[in-house]
């Protein structure tokens, strides 16, 4: 068969297509949070409309709820307001929602693969940019817009164009201290922003087949600032075993019948991609932003590009700015520039294996004096589980605060924001100007440079 996953998976959820006309796909999942749900309710509202699948559709609260306490009434007015939308739309639609008093309560993509709602060859959408996250599953997962989740709602359908097919070979024998969020800034910077604009980007190689899902879900999380429609990785036995005894996970059947259904999920050695692209990543070092788009990366070793080393204007103009919002000079090493803080969360890397590596990096140590530093669990069960495994006391001894679940600094829409000029080193997915607070300066890292800069102050290079 010449067919991709991502064909695979797109013809199979095929509702109508006929020429000059946006083919139309069956959704099988939309899951939908406080912040770009309320008019899409309202929308149906005003033209008497349901849910056609509410029992296909789910809400958590995660965007702007308060870290530092579940009292809805202790969170900003915006966020008050949006949170009780939310809890009226579900009701008044019969939606199922994990409320701020749940356990299960969290980010939606930490929720959706955790509980197993999210599973092989399904489609999934959501109100937010890296649903990409569940393509870890094989599934085709993409962000949609207000107007697209009311479609959603009304129709379980939406209009999609077909995206032409990437692959990326990931290979190679990595260092010590190396990780997927690593790999992934490494690619994006190779290919630049729109480098995946038009596709969806398959992941394969030797290095996926070893990596655990949480690091798959990285890699495909932010497959999305390459610019593609969404990433897509081949499911197999770490994601079988993943999955079984979720939550959500149907019992009607046995399980081994459910992965010999999930077989027919892979691009055969025919299957044809418009682009190709292979990654050694041997030689890599932990990396780190330097500018404000996940593509201004630099391993920790090296120093900034200089001026002189960019042919295109726009380009150059765009380091030139970037530069100087950051406060940084070309030419120059990121190490020894003190930072003022530390947030460890997003739905990039805030799951149980993200929090083991920072507990092993500061286990018994201390953050420097000049940190303010934040831990953020992806989900409740997340959180439980760091507690049982005794993770969340070597973070408040080393000085850690461990908060409750939520998107926090990432895009700072609470109270967990920076203030103008300082600096963080963040292991989330964006660093756009003022992305975590107005006037705030990002770099992205992996959790295990981002501990080892809690405990300097400062970035460093740790052989």
């Amino acid at each position: 068969m010449k067919t991709t996953l991502y064909q695979k998976i797109f013809n199979s959820h095929l509702v109508h297509e006929e020429k000059d006309i946006t083919p139309i796909i069956y959704i099988d999942l939309h899951l939908i949070h406080e912040v770009t749900s309320p008019q899409a309710f309202d929308g149906l509202r005003l033209k008497n409309r349901t849910v056609r699948r509410s029992n296909q559709t789910f809400a958590t609260m995660d965007h702007n709820v308060s870290t530092l306490s579940r009292d809805i009434n202790l969170s900003s007015e915006m966020a008050k307001k949006q949170i009780k939308t939310l809890i009226k739309n579900c009701k008044e639609f019969n939606i199922p929602f994990y409320d701020l008093n749940n356990l299960n309560q969290g980010i939606v993509h930490v929720i959706g693969p955790e509980q197993g709602m999210t599973l092989p060859g399904m489609t999934i959408v959501c109100g937010d940019s890296h649903t990409s996250t569940h393509g870890a599953f094989g599934t085709l997962s993409f962000g949609i817009g207000t107007s697209e989740v009311e479609h959603v709602f009304a129709t379980q359908t939406i209009s999609q164009n077909r995206m032409k097919n990437m692959k990326i070979h990931i290979y190679g024998k990595p260092k010590d201290n190396i990780y997927s969020k690593d790999i992934i800034l490494k690619i994006i910077n190779e290919l630049g922003t729109s480098g995946g604009v038009g596709y969806v980007v398959e992941f394969t190689g030797p290095i996926i087949e070893k990596m655990s899902m949480e690091g798959r879900m990285t890699i495909c999380n932010m497959a999305i600032e390459m610019g593609a429609k969404s990433g897509i990785i081949q499911p197999d036995c770490i994601t079988y075993d993943y999955l079984k005894n979720k939550n959500f996970i149907p019992k009607n059947r046995p399980w081994k019948e459910y992965i010999k259904k999930w077989s027919y999920l892979k691009s055969g050695p025919e299957s044809i991609f418009e682009k190709n692209f292979s990654i050694n990543i041997s030689n890599l070092s932990p990396q780190i932003t330097w500018g404000t788009n996940p593509s201004q990366v630099i391993s920790i070793t090296d120093k900034i590009p200089d001026l002189n080393s960019f042919n295109d204007k726009n380009l150059l103009e765009d380091t030139k700015r970037s530069l100087e919002y950051m406060g940084l000079k070309p030419g120059t090493s990121l190490v020894n520039i003190p930072v003022n803080k530390v947030f460890i969360g997003s739905c990039t890397n805030s799951r149980i294996e993200d929090l083991r590596i920072v507990a092993s990096v500061v286990k018994n140590k201390f953050i420097a004096n000049n940190i303010e530093a934040l831990i953020v669990p992806g989900s409740g069960l997340v959180k439980k589980q760091a507690e049982k495994e005794g993770l969340d006391r070597i973070f408040k001894k080393s000085g850690f605060q461990w908060r409750h679940a939520g998107c926090s600094m990432c895009l700072g829409m609470n109270e967990d924001q920076l203030k103008p000029g300082e600096r963080c080193a963040s292991t989330s997915n964006r660093n756009f100007e003022g992305r975590q607070g107005a006037n705030g300066r990002t770099h992205l890292m992996s959790p295990w440079l981002a501990a080892q800069t809690a405990l300097y102050g400062k970035f460093v290079n740790i052989n």
